[in-house]
Order: structure tokens, then sequence, then C-alpha cells
């Protein structure tokens, strides 16, 4: 573990490095394309590339990705839940989501994690259950992708064509990595993975937000917002007491205007908490003016919770009041809740049968 990872390096470092190294431009393409598109676990893989170079390469850097601990499948057989081990032996969950009818075209959705845990103790959500160790590291967050598209070629299936960093952790909290991470996710030499296929959820750390916008990056960006007053907020969601709905609309406001970009915003619905025709009246209000839609998200349970799902009924009343209103919203299908792998059922631990 003395050694620093292969993956932590941006394009630019990868490639001044192996010319340093007195190599021909064309090496760094190579070596870069075998780390990231082929997602290499061994260096000698490499076998278009010099003896010396590879040696040279192993001699500086790590080259793990993270180990495949538990595979969940749904009884649906859409969803997949993956535990993964990391170097260090810390464990992290993530998602794979099909949608579609089962062909060559089939969008695979990678829900991605970027901390091992979460220090944010949302009251709706298992993850802060398990508390926070640390931030994930560019590889980590990327070696989830490369385990997760090896598992899936083993299985003669196309790889993940769409991201949501929506797992395990705050990205905006380990801001650097994610943006990095992103960046190496792209790279036409890499897994190339278009910017409208990636998606951002924050539960509202606005400084991210604005960084977020400044980045020139046109990816999705979700809000966990999940309270339409901040009487409610600071009740289920403690992040609101430091960034309250004022601070977080101004930000959201911001997005738009800097990026022409629309909005989505995650809303779980909690029985008798969140769900009522007046609190849907006051989301209304929010949100008017701003270019966003809304994701209603009825709330998925997991053991010592103290909320419940709402009815059918009143799910779909609080959507038609939503959409009366002039605002885009539907109603997001759960997927891999047999598996504890719905939103906010994340926990890092191996599941018994």
């Amino acid at each position: 573990m003395s050694k620093p990872h292969v993956r932590n390096l941006s394009w630019e470092a990868l490639d001044k490095l192996i010319r340093g190294l007195g190599e021909p431009a064309f090496r760094s393409q190579q070596v870069f394309q075998w780390i990231h598109r082929k997602g290499i676990t061994d260096w000698e893989e490499m076998t278009d590339v010099p003896k010396g170079l590879r040696a040279h390469l192993a001699g500086r850097f790590r080259l793990e990705s993270p180990a495949v601990v538990q595979r969940l499948v749904s009884q649906r057989e859409d969803t997949v839940k993956y535990l993964l081990r990391l170097p260090d032996g810390e464990l992290v969950e993530t998602v794979l989501m099909a949608y579609d009818p089962p062909t060559a075209k089939r969008r695979r959705t990678l829900c991605v994690s970027t901390q091992v845990g979460c220090p944010l103790n949302c009251a709706f959500c298992a993850t802060g259950r398990s508390g926070f160790t640390r931030n994930l590291e560019v590889h980590e967050i990327l070696g989830q992708v490369l385990a997760v598209n090896r598992d899936l070629a083993a299985r003669g299936e196309k790889p993940v064509s769409n991201l949501v960093f929506m797992g395990m952790g705050e990205p905006f909290l380990n801001y650097e990595n994610l943006v990095q991470a992103i960046r190496l996710l792209h790279h036409p030499l890499g897994l190339n993975i278009g910017w409208r296929r990636i998606s951002v959820s924050t539960s509202g750390i606005v400084p991210g937000i604005y960084r977020l916008a400044e980045e020139g990056m046109p990816l999705v960006l979700a809000v966990s917002l999940h309270a339409p007053n901040n009487e409610l907020r600071n009740r289920i969601m403690p992040v609101n007491h430091r960034y309250p709905l004022e601070e977080l609309m101004a930000a959201c406001h911001y997005w738009v205007a800097k990026t022409n970009r629309r909005i989505t915003f995650e809303y779980i619905l909690l029985s008798g908490v969140n769900d009522s025709l007046a609190q849907a009246g006051e989301l209304v209000k929010l949100l008017r003016g701003l270019l966003a839609n809304v994701n209603l998200i009825p709330f998925n349970p997991f053991p010592d919770a103290v909320f419940a799902k709402p009815s059918r009924n009143r799910v779909v009343a609080f959507r038609q009041y939503l959409e009366s209103h002039g605002i885009t919203a539907v109603i997001r299908e759960e997927k891999g809740g047999d598996i504890e792998a719905a939103c906010g059922q994340l926990r890092r631990r191996e599941m018994r049968g």
C-alpha cells in the first residue's frame, strides 16, 4: 500500500510521466486504454507495451481493483447489488440497474459510491446508520465500474452505459476525487461515458453545486430535497441546518443560469411526514420558475426504520398535484428492494440467506 495507485493519475499526469521516460506519444494512449478501458489488474496484461515500461510502471504504481465479496440478484433480475472489498479491507456497495428490455441496447446504470459509509445521517437512509469511515480515492470510485464491467463481460453481457453517483456517501464531500473520477470515466480513450449519461446527486452541499457549475461538465445534477420547508428538512436531513433551503435554492438557480441544464429534485415520500397535498403545494411554490423536474420515491423500508411507505393512491395524488401546477414529476420505479439495493438501503454488509 506504500505505492500510489496508477488510476489516481489524471490523463495529463500519466501522459507527462510516460513522455518523460522518453517514450513516444502513442505509448501514453496505449497505457491509458489498458488501465481505464480494459480495466486490467496486472501490468503483464499490457501485451503491446514494452517490458521495460511495464516493469517501470509496476515498480512505481499499484494496479489492483476492488474484489467482489458478494453478488445479489433481485427476483425480477433487473437489479444486482455488489459488495466490494477495497484494498484496505473496507467494504462498499454498488448497484447495477437494468432498464428497457434485455437486448443489446439495454441501458445498464450503475449506482456508484463515493464514501465508505456516510456522515450526514439522514433519518430515512440506512447508509448513515453504518457510520462514516473515509472518502474513496479516485481509483476506488473507478474500481467499482471496472469490477462490475468485468463481471458483466464474464457473463457475456454489455458493459455499464450510465452512471449515477447516488450510492453510499455524499459526493460533494469528496469533491476533488469525484470530479477527477468523472473526467477519467468520460475520457474518449477510457470508457468514454457521455456527460448526459452521468448524474451526480447531492443532499444539498451548497458550495459543491457552485463549484460543479464552473467545471464545464454538462452532466445531470440531482438534489435530494425530501422536504418543502426548513422545519421539516431540519428534522429529517441534518445537513439543512448548515445549508438551509434559501441557500440551497439560490445555488440551484445559479446552476440553471450558468449551465442551462435542468435540475432533478429527489423527493422520498414518507407516510404522514412529507406526503400531504399541502406539502405538495409548498413544493410547487419552492420550485416555481426553476428549470426542474421531480423524482418521487416512495420510502424503501429497512430494519429499524421509523418511517413507512405511503399508499400508492397517496403517491399518485402527490404527483398529480405537482403536474397540475406545472411541475414535471415522475414516480421512480423501485428496483432491488428485496436485496436491500433500493434508494436509501445500502449498508456495506454481507447479507445472509
